[in-house]
């Protein structure tokens, strides 16, 4: 909650909603929805869950019963989000978990931080990032325990099916390496080539510290710091530019992500042999965005999320476990997406603005 309040509340500080805010947040979304429709084309082609035994099995009344209540169609999948999506009551939906009325909530209120006036603007917006950063260092104590809870939930699994469980995940890393490759290599260099008409290999020399570095920590925050020098220093992009830019992408914009959530709640799915319709997968697509501005820059943050696309669809949330076992390589994977999408849209942000022009 905090990480969206202070990532929407910082608009208002540096361009506002205006000519540049509009610019990056079509971006973000347009981007994030590309990388979520190739993951998606990607798994209903390679079906890396088929035929995969996780381990967890389901009583097949209670995956029925919780899979009732979903339409099949386009329709019904979009009228059930919009009214799931809006709360009633912003407390209840946080004490319940219900994490996709949290990010609604958390939006709106983000949005209206930006339209008060300074004084009071500025005291929200710097007590959200202070408790922003305190939500931080539990989370990072949290994770620290991470290790442990995966070596008993894939010892677990072995000793319930052998190894031939975790043989099974190959398809599923493939699945998502490729789609990282084919976001990070064509996609994104096209919109960078296409709208931003800069030149992708340079681009890409240029962030190569930042992307290392991402790469190492599996944390987008962790990398702002020399992900907004190698926009400034190497990559020519203004500070004006970068300022408003990279810190908002390090927080809602998350490419890789968005496109791991997609793949994993569908390989899930399958393994689970559940077959999802066209308007169960719109539900996945949708949800998947919203889940991937909902995540913080920080280890293994997505690996969290993917429980509100499981949840929205009406899945077992124990369909998490197998995958915590390769969760840290594809967590290195999709944050270097993350950043060279945050890369990207800083460059072409700063063409279609310029970088003296006002917003």
């Amino acid at each position: 909650a905090t990480s969206i309040i202070t990532g929407v509340a910082g608009l208002g500080g540096a361009a506002g909603f205006g000519r540049m805010g509009i610019r990056t947040l079509l971006y973000y979304l347009g981007t994030s929805l590309l990388a979520i429709l190739t993951g998606l084309i990607l798994v209903n082609l390679l079906k890396p869950g088929v035929g995969v035994e996780l381990g967890l099995a389901q009583p097949p009344d209670k995956l029925a019963e919780s899979m009732s209540r979903f339409g099949d169609s386009p329709f019904h999948a979009v009228v059930r989000l919009l009214l799931d999506i809006v709360p009633a009551n912003p407390f209840e939906a946080m004490s319940e978990g219900k994490i996709l009325q949290i990010i609604f909530f958390c939006l709106l209120f983000g949005y209206f931080i930006t339209r008060l006036p300074e004084t009071p603007r500025d005291t929200l917006t710097r007590f959200f990032e202070s408790c922003f950063e305190v939500m931080m260092r539990i989370t990072h104590l949290i994770i620290s325990f991470a290790p442990i809870g995966i070596f008993a939930l894939v010892s677990k699994t072995v000793a319930t099916t052998g190894f031939e469980a975790l043989g099974g995940l190959g398809i599923y890393v493939i699945t998502v390496l490729v789609g990282l490759a084919i976001h990070a290599v064509i996609s994104l260099p096209a919109v960078l080539l296409i709208v931003g008409r800069g030149n992708p290999r340079q681009h890409a020399k240029a962030m190569a510290p930042a992307l290392l570095t991402a790469f190492s920590t599996s944390s987008s925050s962790a990398t702002l710091p020399l992900t907004m020098e190698s926009l400034e220093k190497r990559a020519g992009v203004s500070n004006r530019t970068t300022s408003f830019v990279a810190p908002l992408g390090a927080t809602v914009n998350m490419d890789g992500t968005a496109l791991y959530e997609c793949v994993a709640a569908m390989f899930i799915a399958q393994a689970y042999g559940v077959e999802l319709g066209f308007g169960q997968q719109l539900l996945v697509v949708v949800t998947a965005l919203l889940a991937s501005i909902g995540a913080a820059g920080i280890p293994m943050a997505g690996l969290v999320m993917i429980s509100v696309i499981l949840t929205a669809v009406g899945l077992p949330l124990e369909g998490v476990g197998l995958i915590l076992a390769v969760d840290r390589v594809l967590d290195m994977c999709r944050t270097t997406v993350n950043v060279w999408s945050d890369s990207c849209g800083a460059a072409v942000v700063e063409r279609q603005i310029g970088p003296t022009e006002g917003s």
